[in-house]
């Protein structure tokens, strides 16, 4: 039995999402505060025995509590939701035991129970809130309705957890068209307790070097593991052996070593005559010895040379210590004697803590090692948990399926805008349901699964951290890389605030993207280059300005509808800025030159040639170069430009190291600063020209 899918409502940022659920791996990503934790969250909050707290109700829900004050009306108390779907294999044990537990339940293959953290009795709510906080002649009160129910003990007082049953005909039917039967109380959580466990292990782990009561050694974790795992008596034979032959040896040493004091004792007539002797034993167990009295030490074999547990690094201690909960909550689950809980979930928060690329890249095959070698040591070697990881790793993401991810988005609640809000909301989606289009490129069919197969591999390749970011670029290759973040500081800096991911693509791969970004509703800049070529015949590269030239950018084709360059160049800034695609395209455009009295309008066909036109003064001056000497023409310049940069010779990397090192100040291309500026645009706020703030009843600007 399995873990399908989950249905979260108004918790936190979790207004209303879906997230299917792998049979082995899950992998929650997605920028900061976008709702993974809330995920991992709201699992503790049912599941997990963690209190709800006022706050766990969804921004846009926390006015509901005051409409009730208003009407009266309690239907228009919010509650959190979670709804837990399950598929069962009718070959399995488990069936039958569903079977028993919901006999009157129509589809057996598909099980479903609803969480719901909602009000118990609405009429005593109001009649404490009047009570505490009753209404002054204007109608209004000291403390709202949540400010009451923020206060210790209010929330907890007044709402519990309810349980209901579902059923659905489709697997696409919404939750609003679910049909719900509500169960006792007791029933229900029997019923939850014989289908799930949960167990988690918290992101901030805390394997600190010291004795701190927030710190977690790792010889306090083997003991936690062995006093709930090992001591049984087919584990723990030959340490009672040893600690009882250690506890004899320790009994007569103190016998000899206390003997005159108990003399002493006798003297003073304790005990008297009638009463026992005393005797001084050394009784230690071997799960109190682990804990109390054992140090996990690191050995050197060679020099044989011991060294604490505070003197190895914090990400050896941090896989470590994972291994042993991993192993420990899967141990437990499988031994557990009696109505076993059919699925097990494990939740892993941010293993990637302190390790290094290497050993992120292999945490989730590692892991899996561990709880397969607990499942054979047990005897139940298809005994399986679940695991749901969250990261930031790119390079986690990179050894797991692509179809595995589940990304995480920010976006505004309902009725809210850029205008009106910040993002209080996200949403989920699955990768598994993605399925780009096909494509019709330069006559050529591009099936649905050659371009994802395109995009798995470069995602792979590239350790690419595309799920984790604000927005992205896509560039041309490694000069805009290496000069974007000076370029981003020169001309939109405000850019330097938020998380960009940008990617080398090409010119001939950038279209492949959209597909994806788009499924993603990641808003995206793509620069790219005019690249222009003879209409006619062969397509050989020539000067942008020639007569009926045509683009061979792949890109530009996809996403402008253009072939030609003078169609391209017409193209207006509104043109390339695509609403409905949430995307900018940058392309060269012609620059205005300017030589002492002479002027003349030049059109670059890449970036390294608008980067010369925009900064020809640097060039004329020596201040930057490109290996060779400047002709005094513009005409001249032009076409010595030109084959300079298409020769062999020229070293692109190079060129952008010069302009990165050039003393002088240099301009950046034109459509670059332009795409640069929407993105800043799309991304943050307008700058506020004056702000007040009060300060201790003093407004300052």
């Amino acid at each position: 039995m399995r873990v399908s899918g989950v249905t979260i409502q108004n918790f936190r940022r979790l207004e209303n999402v879906q997230i299917d659920i792998e049979d082995k791996e899950s992998i929650f990503v997605g920028p900061n505060n976008s709702g993974k934790t809330s995920a991992t969250a709201i699992f503790r909050c049912f599941l997990g025995g963690r209190d709800f707290k006022i706050h766990d109700f969804s921004v846009s829900r926390m006015a509901d509590f005051d409409a009730f004050v208003a009407t009266g009306n309690a239907e228009l108390l919010p509650k959190i939701n979670l709804d837990l779907w399950f598929t069962i294999d009718p070959e399995s044990i488990a069936f039958g035991r569903v079977f028993t537990l919901l006999p009157k339940l129509l589809d057996f293959t598909r099980l479903g129970i609803r969480l719901s953290y909602e009000v118990a009795e609405a009429k005593k709510l109001r009649e404490h809130y009047d009570a505490a906080y009753p209404p002054k002649e204007d109608g209004t009160r000291s403390k709202t309705l949540s400010q009451y129910l923020a206060l210790d003990g209010n929330l907890g007082r007044h709402f519990a957890v309810c349980y209901s049953s579902l059923e659905k005909k489709s697997e696409d039917e919404a939750p609003s068209e679910i049909l719900t039967s509500r169960l006792d109380p007791d029933e229900g959580r029997r019923l939850l307790k014989h289908l799930i466990r949960v167990e988690f292990v918290d992101a901030q782990r805390n394997i600190n070097d010291d004795d701190s009561n927030r710190s977690n050694r790792l010889s306090s974790a083997f003991a936690t593991f062995y006093r709930k795992n090992l001591e049984q008596s087919g584990y723990a034979a030959d340490a009672h052996n040893v600690i009882d032959e250690n506890n004899k040896q320790l009994t007569d040493h103190y016998a000899k070593q206390f003997a005159p004091l108990i003399e002493l004792i006798k003297r003073l007539g304790v005990p008297s005559i009638n009463d026992r002797e005393l005797r001084i034993i050394f009784s230690l167990s071997p799960e109190t010895a682990l804990r109390g009295n054992t140090e996990l030490l690191y050995l050197d074999p060679s020099r044989q040379h011991e060294l604490p547990e505070l003197y190895n690094g914090l990400g050896f201690k941090n896989l470590i210590y994972m291994a042993i909960q991993a192993r420990h909550f899967h141990s437990q689950w499988v031994r557990t004697a009696e109505n076993r809980p059919l699925c097990l979930m494990i939740f892993i928060e941010e293993p990637e803590v302190h390790l290094h690329a290497q050993v992120q890249q292999t945490f989730i095959s590692n892991i899996w090692q561990v709880i397969k070698q607990s499942a054979e040591d047990a005897g139940e070697p298809n005994i399986m948990p679940q695991l749901v990881v969250t990261t930031h790793s790119s390079h986690i993401m990179e050894a797991v399926d692509f179809e595995k991810v589940r990304y995480f988005q920010r976006c505004y609640t309902e009725g809210e805008t850029s205008a009106t809000g910040i993002r209080n909301a996200s949403v989920v989606r699955s990768l598994r349901s993605f399925q780009p289009e096909v494509e019709i490129i330069d006559d050529k069919l591009v099936s649905p699964s050659e371009s994802l197969a395109f995009l798995k591999r470069y995602l792979r390749l590239t350790h690419c951290d595309l799920f984790f970011a604000d927005a992205a670029v896509l560039v041309e290759g490694a000069v805009e890389k290496l000069l974007m973040p000076s370029m981003i500081e020169r001309v939109a800096n405000r850019l330097q605030t938020v998380y960009l991911t940008i990617l080398e693509v090409g010119g001939a791969y950038a279209h492949r993207f959209e597909g994806l970004l788009s499924f993603l509703n990641i808003p995206y800049l793509v620069i790219t280059d005019l690249d222009s070529v003879l209409p006619t015949g062969y397509p050989s590269a020539c000067r942008a300005d020639f007569n009926g030239a045509r683009t061979s950018n792949a890109s530009l084709k996809k996403l402008c509808g253009q072939t030609t360059i003078a169609d391209l160049i017409s193209l207006t800034s509104t043109d390339k800025q695509h609403v409905e695609k949430d995307r900018c395209i940058a392309f060269q455009n012609d620059v205005l030159v300017t030589d002492g009295v002479a002027n003349a309008t030049l059109r670059p066909r890449t970036l390294e040639e608008a980067i010369v036109y925009e900064n020809f003064s640097l060039l004329r001056s020596r201040a930057l170069t490109i290996g060779i000497d400047v002709p005094e023409l513009l005409d001249d310049v032009y076409q010595a430009v030109y084959d300079r940069i298409r020769s062999d010779s020229f070293k692109k990397t190079d060129f952008a190291m010069d302009i990165l090192a050039c003393a002088e100040e240099w301009i950046v291309p034109g459509y670059i600063a332009e795409g640069l500026s929407w993105l800043e645009g799309r991304l943050v706020p307008p700058i506020v020209a004056a702000v007040e703030i009060e300060v201790s009843g003093v407004a300052e600007v």
